[in-house]
């Protein structure tokens, strides 16, 4: 019974890495798609967000309308705090029931927790191993540049808004170096792999 968190900045190579691991016969847990699953139709979640944030925020569909809550609460700390305090905690729960199942299917699981923001939130404790995909600020917006098609200003806003390389680093058990070829990158997730699996 093996938890890891495995988190990098945007654009760092973190999917890669989960994609691989995943190949291995990991369970991968990902936090953005909990995090839409929190607040699906019918969800806790969505029904939260509405007594927040009013009808307004509903698309006619009865969806969240992403971009008009993005409009609110990402020009208004406050509001964004109070988005978090519900989005945050239904996530939390969400992925507890997964590794929750993983680990029921099979106690000897390698359940692995794709968290872009795990250095922001402060929570690496939980983890029985804190993997780092860590690629340098000016390749990740070059990435987001030539890959994404991104605005540079816009990839170095992004880049600048997440945790700095020495904080996400200093939470790390393992670095996963993602600046060179993606051959390069698989060989030491599969070293990782090895090491985790002895």
């Amino acid at each position: 019974m093996t938890l890891l968190g495995l988190t990098g900045g945007i654009a760092s190579g973190k999917s890669t890495v989960a994609a691989r691991l995943a190949e291995h016969g990991a369970v991968v847990v990902d936090a953005d798609l909990l995090a839409r699953e929190a607040v699906q139709p019918g969800s806790p979640g969505l029904a939260a967000i509405v007594r927040e944030f009013g009808d307004q925020v509903l698309a006619a569909d009865g969806t969240l309308d992403r971009p008009k809550l993005g409009r609110i609460v990402f020009q208004d700390p406050n509001a964004l705090a109070r988005l978090n305090a519900i989005v945050h905690p239904e996530v939390g729960r969400l992925s507890r029931e997964r590794f929750g199942e993983a680990f029921a299917a099979d106690p000897h699981a390698v359940v692995v927790y794709d968290v872009p923001l795990l250095a922001e939130a402060r929570v690496a404790d939980e983890f029985d191993r804190v993997v780092v995909v860590h690629a340098p600020a000016d390749e990740r917006v070059r990435r987001m540049v030539e890959l994404r098609g991104m605005d540079e200003a816009e990839a170095r806003r992004r880049v600048e808004a997440q945790a700095s390389d020495e904080a996400r680093l200093a939470i790390a058990d393992e670095v996963i170096d993602a600046s060179g070829t993606l051959e390069q990158t698989r060989e030491q997730v599969d070293g990782l792999w090895r090491r985790l699996t002895l």
